[in-house]
């Protein structure tokens, strides 16, 4: 039976003070399952970006705990907090976040680099990555020489290198052409089946969060409604479907909802 591996606990995060305080999270408590495929949906303001940032440590929550297999990451200081950073979890931008005047490939090992990973294995581990997402052909080119949709499977090889517990991908897609999206989201989805690979995916994309195997929906800082995939009778389609669904009763349409 596979294990909880990410424990969101009554989460809050308050921005300002008195008559002027925002709670862009509200006691927020879920888990993530080991090998999962969750998706973060909700409309501007509604807390799924500071939620990720929470869990990436980039900000600290006002209230509850985070816990990453058991361990309290608000307790992590110095090198455990960099390590923690470093190689327990990858992270995907929506704008790439490639150095320019590096190659595909020297973007890709630079995390391995820093984290003394021995060369030989850093190699083995890209090899196997740009297989799954097809980047072969580009390792030795820079980003300015790459479209779009290749710097985020660039990017995506990057965030996978140290094989981290957990990958959170902040709108992986939102920089990307519906062809490119698409191609993403298969590549992503391979690595979560074949590899087992953990994502927790914030996306105002449906057709990207169709892809997920469970999505909890963000309003005003809550958790007010969550959608989980049916396996194996349910296809992607279908469960697309009951996303718009979802979007649907919630009587703003997808304009309103993501």
């Amino acid at each position: 039976m596979k294990q909880k591996i990410l424990d969101i606990q009554s989460l809050k995060k308050n921005y300002g003070k008195g008559s002027n305080q925002t709670k862009a999270l509200n006691g927020i408590t879920f888990q993530v399952i080991e090998g999962e495929f969750l998706g973060i949906m909700g409309s501007s303001g509604s807390g799924k970006t500071t939620l990720l940032n929470c869990i990436a440590t980039a900000i600290h929550p006002t209230e509850g705990r985070i816990l990453l297999k058991g361990e309290d990451i608000g307790r992590f200081k110095g090198r455990r907090l960099a390590d923690y950073r470093g190689k327990r979890i990858g992270y995907l931008f929506q704008n790439f976040e490639l150095l320019d005047n590096l190659t595909g490939r020297e973007n890709i090992l630079l995390p391995p680099a820093i984290h003394n990973i021995p060369e030989k294995e850093g190699n083995v581990r890209l090899k196997v990555l740009a297989e799954y997402l097809e980047i072969e052909e580009i390792l030795d080119k820079f980003p300015s020489q790459m479209s779009g949709g290749q710097k985020q499977r660039v990017a995506a090889a990057r965030a996978m290198i140290l094989t981290p517990e957990i990958v959170l991908a902040d709108e992986p897609t939102g920089a990307l052409d519906t062809k490119n999206a698409k191609s993403l989201m298969e590549k992503l989805s391979l690595l979560n089946q074949e590899e087992q690979s953990t994502i927790l995916m914030v996306t105002h994309d449906c057709n990207a969060a169709s892809y997920c195997s469970r999505i909890l929906f963000i309003q005003d800082g809550k958790i007010f409604h969550e959608l989980r995939r049916k396996y194996p009778q349910e296809s992607q389609q279908q469960f697309y479907e009951r996303i718009l669904m979802v979007m649907a009763q919630l009587g703003g349409g997808s304009a309103n909802v993501l």
